[in-house]
């Protein structure tokens, strides 16, 4: 299947929040995780879209159809003390995987990090996901074991 041609890879836009919802929920499901509508659209107006994001995302079209996306923020680190960006999310729909719209959206990590003045990107992805593991480690990412923890401090962001 090429569709190379058609292929665009695109800054989110407010009218892709809900086509963006059906994607996470199909991320979730990739990635045997829970996954509950709770209001993430209104949520994510104002995390993309207000005066100072907080969130910064990407939606992969294929013939005008969503068929991916990507999500990043920037960070901090201590050590270092520079600025990071971390992609939050990248996941592409079945068919439209081994196309190159993975590598797409790393050249879009790539010029977003340099734009927001940060010295690299990280992310995680679960340790059974080999198709994913693969092709970072093919766009010369490099991995650094660590165990992540999730501590649960209540409901976050929810008004």
């Amino acid at each position: 299947m090429d569709m190379s041609h058609d292929i665009t890879v695109r800054p989110i836009e407010p009218g892709d929040l809900d086509a963006l919802l059906e994607l996470c929920r199909e991320h979730a499901a990739y990635e045997k995780a829970a996954f509950a509508d709770n209001g993430q659209v209104r949520r994510w107006s104002s995390a993309f879209f207000s005066d100072r994001p907080t969130l910064y995302g990407w939606l992969a079209t294929a013939g005008g159809e969503p068929c991916g996306f990507m999500t990043a923020t920037t960070d901090f680190a201590t050590w270092s003390a520079e600025r990071f960006a971390y992609m939050d999310c990248l996941y592409l729909r079945e068919p439209y995987r081994r196309m190159g719209i993975g590598r797409l959206f790393l050249e879009r990590l790539r010029k977003f990090s340099a734009e927001q003045g940060c010295g690299w990107a990280e992310w995680q992805t679960p340790p059974d996901n080999e198709l994913g593991i693969g092709f970072y480690r093919r766009m010369g990412a490099d991995a650094k074991p660590k165990i992540r923890f999730h501590y649960d401090v209540g409901v976050c962001g929810v008004s």
